[in-house]
């Protein structure tokens, strides 16, 4: 059978849309307003205007408290706790960028990250739409190849194709696994 006119509009609209369901349920009241523009900004941006720009948010508190000068002990800095390497190699991509301390470039630098993160694990079908920024937000914590080993031992036990992020969080680093439950839970999803 062939697909209607309209198939690429759904093809190209639900997974953004199950990306933007969420926002009716955040608790947003309680963030400071920080950064607000940056984070609308870069989201849209990166990942277009269907997405709900508060998941980024959230990863930015779930990460440094929104806090522009947050070092971590492995060397990460600022509002998305990039590693300076990471931020060398996002910045060959987009040499406009300027001081890794600057949240407007921080944030900006991590938005893009979740992004490639995002179309490494779109490139895998079977996970589904709705789950790939869980994935991208693992990989972003953990690295792409960590939770690339998470998801082919979950693949393995299970026996079949795995296509949900609590498929393969049991098998994941549980610092990852608390990342990425922060993260929902402060945009109150599951």
């Amino acid at each position: 059978m062939k697909p209607g006119p309209l198939w690429w509009l759904v093809a190209v609209v639900t997974p953004a849309l199950a990306l933007s369901a969420a926002h009716k349920h955040v608790d947003h009241e309680h963030w400071p307003e920080k950064f607000d523009r940056h984070f609308r900004k870069y989201a849209k941006h990166y990942f277009g205007p269907h997405v709900d720009w508060r998941w980024f948010k959230a990863q930015g508190i779930a990460e440094s408290g929104l806090r522009p000068n947050a070092l971590s002990p492995a060397g990460a800095v600022g509002v998305m706790q990039i590693l300076p390497s990471t931020y060398g190699d996002i910045r060959k991509k987009m040499p406009f960028l300027a001081d890794i301390r600057d949240p407007r470039w921080n944030i900006a630098a991590g938005i893009f990250y979740d992004r490639q993160l995002y179309r490494k694990w779109k490139r895998k079908r079977q996970v589904r739409s709705e789950d790939r920024l869980a994935f991208a937000f693992g990989s972003y914590n953990a690295g792409y190849g960590n939770v690339l080993k998470a998801y082919k031992k979950a693949r393995n036990k299970k026996g079949d194709e795995v296509k949900r992020w609590t498929e393969v969080a049991p098998y994941a680093p549980g610092e990852t696994r608390a990342y990425v439950k922060r993260i929902k839970k402060l945009m109150k999803t599951r």
